[in-house]
């Protein structure tokens, strides 16, 4: 499979080194907020890759100083507006949990930044999931009127536990990376300095192992995952389609273009 395919993609960019394929969602000046293209090119970078001949690990990241901020806020009120680019990211957003879930190539997040929102859901997903100390975790969801039913209902919990995931998910607070590794919501936090130092050591050591048995290994714990994710995934994303559809999304998603504190009804 040749670079070819790499073209269609305007918000993400690829680098080759040996047979490892970094993806870095390239929006830097907007924290890689996912706007309506670069949500689609996510539901189908993963699969893309998952047919890429020239690659046996991944590494997932960040253009500039974030791993991605989630949802572009504006993206959000074109989708209160126009319901078919609501519909699209839904179907997007299946396919890109799927594709993630299905992917038997390990996936490693380099968290160089804030990752939130989508961004959190990526991080969490990944295999494994390695942090600049100073980034920032949060799951936002629920301050813009939505439920955070698209993989924060099922990860967070497993990970954490209910308790603290609830907690977290309903307040939508950023958590320092070191705390998120603490708590076992990403795998580690490292000084900046260190943090490629890391992610290569990890590459060079995965590089080694028989990867028929790495690949299997995968694939055999992902099996329940994606059992999981037919009933708390399906069932999330259904929720948060409902959310979608309030008054309060529409006036939290304002009050944040307008720059001003948003007054819900509960409608």
């Amino acid at each position: 499979m040749s670079d070819a395919w790499f073209d269609s993609y305007q918000h993400i960019r690829f680098e080759r080194a040996g047979r490892v394929l970094r993806i870095v969602m390239n929006r830097p000046e907007v924290k890689n907020a996912a706007n309506i293209r670069m949500h689609r090119e996510l539901s189908t970078v993963f699969a893309d890759a998952q047919r890429d001949t020239g690659s046996d690990i991944l590494v997932l990241t960040g253009a500039g100083d974030a791993f991605s901020s989630g949802g572009d806020i504006r993206a959000m009120r074109d989708k209160i507006t126009d319901r078919t680019l609501w519909n699209d990211t839904v179907h997007e957003a299946r396919a890109l949990f799927y594709s993630i879930i299905d992917l038997d190539k390990p996936l490693i997040a380099r968290i160089n930044g804030a990752a939130t929102g989508l961004g959190a859901t990526l991080a969490v997903y990944a295999d494994i999931s390695i942090a600049d100390e100073t980034a920032v975790i949060g799951d936002p969801h629920v301050k813009v009127g939505l439920v955070a039913g698209d993989g924060g209902a099922l990860m967070w919990p497993m990970l954490i536990g209910f308790q603290k995931a609830k907690e977290l998910l309903f307040l939508g607070d950023n958590i320092p990376a070191t705390e998120a590794a603490r708590l076992g919501l990403i795998t580690h936090a490292v000084p900046a300095a260190e943090l490629d130092a890391r992610i290569d050591d990890l590459v060079a050591r995965l590089q080694k192992l028989p990867p028929f048995a790495l690949r299997g290994t995968k694939k055999a714990i992902n099996h329940t995952l994606k059992q999981l994710a037919l009933s708390t995934f399906e069932f999330g994303v259904s929720l948060e389609t409902q959310s979608q559809l309030t008054q309060d999304h529409a006036e939290a998603v304002n009050a944040f273009v307008e720059k001003r504190r948003p007054a819900f009804t509960g409608r």
